[in-house]
């Protein structure tokens, strides 16, 4: 390998988790067009319409999107909400 040593460097690419401008923009239309269509087809109600209208008539795929939703809004006790996991490991014997 050229350099020598392999691997990667540290700090090099997108942080885990983040988002690519691609997926980013794709995000952001959708929300919008949710915001524009609103629980009418005419933007009644905003956003909040529009997944109040879904969650009437399309309760299963809701409850997809909730699920999905949910574990974005976990928050850990790290310096930049990172979740910190601590393995103990005992030896008795």
């Amino acid at each position: 390998m050229a350099g020598g040593h392999g691997g990667k460097r540290k700090g090099a690419g997108r942080k885990l988790g983040s988002n690519g401008k691609i997926n980013k923009l794709i995000r952001e239309a959708v929300l919008e067009a949710a915001d524009n269509v609103g629980s009418d087809g005419k933007g009644k109600d905003g956003m909040v319409g529009y997944l109040e209208a879904r969650a009437t008539d399309q309760p299963q795929a809701f409850m997809g999107l909730l699920g999905r939703a949910m574990p974005m809004q976990v928050e850990g006790s790290g310096d930049d909400g990172e979740i910190k996991i601590s393995i103990t490991r005992e030896i008795v014997g």
